[in-house]
């Protein structure tokens, strides 16, 4: 019986039409085929699992699940539009503008003699920018900005912790300023919100990037300020700034291409982690390095740089900003001081989750209940 199984089976096959069985069902095997490869956003966990549960010990597996978590927004009010009519909007969300809200916290305290007030160079805050950020634990998110009765959009909607770095930079009435590392744009027009910029250059290296750069100027700056002397937009090479304008600048912004954690744990479109930009993430720590002593150079000596990463890790955080105050010291004999941010991170702790250890500058690292960064930022004084 099996054997009359086997035959008419055998027969059956030989009836059988495979050119009928359409294409879809078919199968055939690409024996020269390579195996697919990982994503690159399964390379890049890899990657921080193996380095950052070193880093950063207990507190690796909550910075992981929040970074595989959806990220949390904050709207920066656009004080070229209404901006009081977009604030009254945005607060009818119950949404609050954290920088304000902090800083009033802070002036009650400091009248009420329960703390001491930092010295004015130090506690310094640029001033005008309002970002509104809803409560810690509540995941509610902002519609899209829309174009308001100035014919400018009304807010910018990006993660509120990266506005600590303009934040930091303390910019005054009339400074010139530099923001290095400018596309796509957020911390340039954080920048120009403040009222401050006597002439702003922003520039970065890659021509579609300032051309995001250029799209968000136009949507959100009125055209007498982007067409005036204020607002300068180049795409040199950021390295060789300091031989280009050295000493020209009062502050300057270096927020320097980094692994981008969060997106590369999100997107495999331009990821740093593909198998084929291999050589160009090993050789980030040097490249961001060069950018900062850069920055340092083409800044006025008593002037102020800010450096900033939206990375974890310390080998592009503090050992960059500590061999880059080596270089200007051993080859320039510059002398930098790092500012002592800890009176900055006292004041938006109620918004933000900081790391506690950073060895100079401060961390924001991302957890559920304020899901912003992470957001490496370091406050530096030029002395000479």
């Amino acid at each position: 019986m099996a054997a009359l199984t086997l035959r008419g089976v055998r027969e059956l096959l030989k009836r059988v039409d495979f050119a009928t069985v359409p294409r879809r069902h078919r199968h055939k095997k690409k024996w020269a085929a390579t195996e697919p490869k990982f994503p690159a956003v399964r390379l890049a966990l890899q990657y921080f699992d193996m380095t950052y549960s070193v880093q950063f010990g207990d507190l690796w597996p909550s910075i992981r699940v929040s970074l595989l978590s959806e990220q949390k927004y904050g709207a920066l009010v656009n004080n070229f539009a209404a901006w009081d009519h977009v604030s009254a909007k945005l607060e009818q969300l119950s949404a609050k503008d954290f920088v304000n809200e902090a800083i009033s916290h802070w002036e009650l305290q400091s009248e009420g003699g329960r703390s001491a007030a930092p010295s004015p160079a130090s506690w310094a805050c640029s001033p005008n920018l309002r970002c509104f950020t809803f409560a810690r634990g509540d995941v509610s998110r902002f519609p899209p900005a829309r174009p308001g009765s100035l014919g400018v959009m009304d807010y910018y909607l990006m993660d509120a912790a990266s506005l600590l770095p303009v934040l930091a930079l303390g910019l005054q009435p009339g400074d010139i300023v530099l923001d290095l590392c400018a596309a796509p744009g957020g911390k340039t027009l954080a920048l120009l919100q403040t009222g401050c910029c006597r002439n702003l250059a922003a520039n970065d290296l890659s021509t579609s990037r300032i051309a995001r750069l250029q799209k968000i100027l136009h949507s959100y700056v009125p055209q007498e300020i982007r067409d005036g002397n204020r607002v300068r937009v180049t795409s040199w090479d950021g390295r060789k700034w300091g031989e280009l304008e050295g000493d020209t600048y009062d502050r300057v912004l270096v927020d320097v291409p980094c692994t981008t954690d969060r997106h590369s744990l999100h997107e495999e479109e331009n990821n740093i982690f593909k198998r084929s930009r291999k050589k160009e993430r090993q050789i980030l720590p040097v490249l961001q390095m060069q950018l900062l002593a850069a920055g340092l150079l083409a800044t006025k000596p008593g002037g102020h740089v800010v450096y900033s990463t939206c990375s974890l890790s310390h080998l592009q955080n503090e050992y960059v900003v500590q061999g880059a105050i080596e270089l200007l010291a051993n080859q320039y004999s510059i002398q930098v001081q790092v500012e002592d941010l800890t009176h900055f991170r006292r004041l938006f702790m109620d918004t933000f989750c900081f790391f506690s250890s950073c060895q100079v500058g401060e961390l924001v690292i991302p957890n559920l209940m304020a899901n912003f960064g992470p957001m490496y930022f370091c406050k530096m004084h030029r002395l000479t």
